[in-house]
């Protein structure tokens, strides 16, 4: 990933550009009808991050990162989402593959017969781009939604156990015009985050999308047959408060694997496959 995106060797292999918050999460009444879990159960403080995926935001079509801590002690739950509902890889060999495609030769660019002939085999590889390209990022942060692209099973006060995906979506803020085409000045996301948080709280709807029957769990690079339009479960809400220096957090990574009990690991080779590699990553970057 890193030398695909000519990254240097101690920065993050993904959303290499970001910024760290904190702020508030308190739960909905909805929320034990979904989950057992305290970290979305009880009101919480929260640190989380913003982030694109390559240095600064010069592309309109980058893909955008909002990582987020709930819970207290060893109740905490680490959620990574994302401003595409899909990845761009089915499997961690997949992964690779695409990857391994589009290592810059000498000029400094990849093969592009080698990308084509790769995406022909491949055609799930494009879901993710296709999606974007379809559906343009607002031109900020603070109203742009995310997805979690990973089936979780998550435990309910009853006793119930069912699929979910995680959707965090604006609320209170003013829509924004996509960001349709390339612009001559680029919007700076960073820096409008800080001034969006410096003028006011930023809060983001906390959703859990139930699974039906057939929904396909094992495969992230796939919606839910109707998922825009299903119905959503709200969690809780996200109040973002303030700014956190980048340099002074002590934890760097959301590990996925961190989720207090009443929410599952999902069952898919790619979230297997993320708990081992973010622990390396911030190893690496030690």
């Amino acid at each position: 990933m890193k030398r695909v995106a000519a990254l240097p060797p101690k920065s993050r292999a993904s959303f290499a550009n970001g910024q760290y918050v904190r702020g508030t999460y308190a739960p909905s009444d909805q929320a034990k009808e979904i989950t057992k879990s305290r970290s979305f159960t009880r009101p919480s403080r929260v640190m989380a991050r913003f982030s694109v995926t390559k240095g600064p935001d010069t592309n309109y079509l980058l893909l955008r990162g909002f990582s987020f801590r709930l819970g207290n002690g060893g109740e905490r739950s680490e959620i990574l989402t994302q401003s595409a509902p899909v990845h761009f890889a089915r499997t961690p060999e997949q992964m690779l593959a695409f990857l391994r495609a589009r290592i810059p030769g000498p000029s400094g660019k990849p093969d592009v017969e080698m990308v084509e002939r790769f995406s022909a085999a491949n055609p799930e590889t494009l879901h993710q781009a296709s999606y974007i390209a379809a559906h343009p990022p607002a031109a900020s942060f603070a109203s742009t939604t995310y997805w979690g692209v990973h089936a979780f099973p998550a435990i309910n006060s009853k006793g119930e156990t069912r699929f979910i995906k995680f959707k965090v979506t604006p609320a209170g803020e003013q829509p924004t015009q996509p960001w349709t085409t390339p612009s001559a000045q680029p919007i700076d996301l960073l820096h409008d985050l800080e001034s969006r948080i410096a003028a006011r709280d930023m809060r983001f709807s906390v959703m859990a999308l139930p699974d039906r029957l057939g929904d396909p769990v094992m495969d992230v690079t796939i919606q839910w047959p109707g998922e825009d339009g299903r119905e959503a479960v709200r969690l809780g809400t996200i109040v973002i408060t303030g700014i956190e220096a980048n340099d002074a957090i002590d934890e760097p990574v959301f590990n996925p694997a961190t989720l207090a009990e009443g929410i599952g690991h999902p069952p898919d080779e790619m979230f297997a496959a993320r708990s081992t590699a973010y622990a390396i990553s911030q190893a690496r970057r030690r």
